[in-house]
């Protein structure tokens, strides 16, 4: 068959590079795509806002299945478009994206289903806000903008000084524009993060290999929040029955939530986290695969990701027999390389040398994010530029192929944390006590 993907970034890298693997796939195409998916797959100049123009695409095309890597175009209704339109796809309504397209809605839905997550309060005025943050309450809380920011709209704030400039950012200088109009202030919640991506038709889900994300900019978890600097899998700080219990206790009652509220969802349910012994809550939902967790957790699928997007995307997931749903027992870590100013302001344009000496290296594969191709030359396009994924027997071998790679890769103003993976092994030391 001939897949669509939609989206430009490292995400979309990786779908199109596991995609392209499967026997089920003939073609791939991409919209819009960057410098490294134009290797593997065709790029295309469809923007993901336009709806007629991405279904005329599909029907020029004879479009087999489209998988939408970003969550703007599900929010935005892109999934309910192309089903009317009579295509496969992978990927949720709009119905289902407001799950993650507002942190309001989420938060409301956990509540009232007893699903396990922070306390919280919702708030669309400003002073109301400034109100509930005056009171007596505890420090620190964690402040969000309840629309779409790019993981960006996070706010964690130690002090009620720190909490009532959050909401001046976010309600009053409109840094995310609408969507900072409401806010949730939730309490801030101590232990690990863990990403739990489940692959879903509905009704069936099918769970993939742990991963934990790198929030922050800097090393040891300082500097703002961004789309994450670099991950590992599998994560060191839930085991089987924790994972069982995300499923019957967080997953299964939000997708039954989720239908009784006639919001029928079909594509990747991701639950971020946060683990402390025998427990965890949701700290927010994604309606599509991570980034840069996408990148570290499709290197260990052994099976056909085409087959297995499509069987979800027709209903038929039950049929996916578990022996199928195959993984490589390796550990990987992703390291992001970003340019340097990011999440704020970055130049564009810097050649970009060394991918090809890395990707020679045994169980290395870098995706690109924010590149392109200028007169045959691949140049930084964005704020997150590549991210480098090595698998190895274990995190220790993992993380140091992951930096062995980054050493070959050189741009001007490259920045990138050398911390990826040490708060996993920190898990695995705790473990083994």
């Amino acid at each position: 068959m001939k897949v669509l993907v939609i989206g430009g970034g490292g995400r979309e890298h990786a779908l199109c590079w596991k995609l392209a693997q499967g026997a089920s796939v003939d073609a791939i195409l991409v919209a819009p795509g960057n410098a490294g998916t134009a290797e593997i797959a065709r790029n295309v100049d469809v923007s993901p806002d336009d709806h007629d123009a991405v279904s005329s695409l599909c029907q020029q095309e004879a479009i087999g299945l489209v998988v939408v890597g970003p969550e703007a175009p599900l929010c935005k209704g892109l999934a309910d478009r192309l089903r009317a339109d009579g295509f496969p796809v992978f990927g949720p309504g709009a119905g289902g994206a407001e799950l993650e397209g507002s942190k309001a809605f989420s938060k409301d839905l956990m509540g009232q289903h007893g699903i396990p997550t922070a306390g919280f309060r919702t708030f669309n005025d400003a002073q109301f806000a400034r109100d509930y943050l005056e009171g007596d309450i505890p420090f620190p809380v964690v402040v969000k903008a309840s629309g779409l920011a790019a993981g960006k709209g996070v706010l964690i704030c130690p002090d009620r000084d720190a909490a009532l400039a959050a909401i001046d950012t976010l309600m009053e200088q409109r840094q995310f524009g609408i969507s900072g109009d409401t806010v949730v202030i939730e309490e801030f919640l101590v232990g690990e993060e863990v990403s739990v991506h489940a692959i879903t038709d509905g009704r069936t889900i099918l769970t993939l290999p742990t991963s934990e994300d790198h929030k922050r900019v800097f090393d040891d978890d300082q500097g703002p929040n961004t789309g994450g600097m670099g991950a590992v899998s599998p994560s060191t700080r839930l085991d089987q029955a924790g994972i069982a219990r995300v499923e019957r206790d967080t997953m299964l009652p939000t997708l039954n939530a989720l239908a009784r509220g006639d919001r029928p969802y079909c594509g990747v349910l991701y639950a971020g986290l946060m683990v402390t012994r025998g427990a965890s809550k949701v700290l927010e939902f994604n309606v599509r695969f991570g980034d840069p967790e996408t990148q570290v957790i499709l290197p260990r699928l052994k099976c056909d990701l085409g087959e297995l997007l499509l069987t979800c995307a027709e209903g038929r997931l039950e049929s996916i027999d578990d022996k199928a749903f195959d993984w490589d027992s390796r550990s990987a870590v992703t390291v992001v390389l970003s340019s340097g100013g990011y999440p704020g302001a970055f130049t564009r344009g810097h050649p970009i040398e060394g991918i090809s000496d890395a990707n020679a290296m045994d169980g290395v594969t870098v995706f690109h994010a924010g590149t392109a191709l200028v007169g045959g030359k691949v140049v930084t396009a964005g704020g997150r530029v590549l991210s480098v994924t090595a698998l190895g027997s274990d995190l220790t071998d993992a993380r140091a192929r992951a930096y062995e790679a980054v050493s070959l890769i050189s741009f001007e103003d490259m920045h990138f944390r050398t911390d990826i993976g040490t708060r996993a092994l920190r898990g695995v030391l705790e473990a083994e006590a």
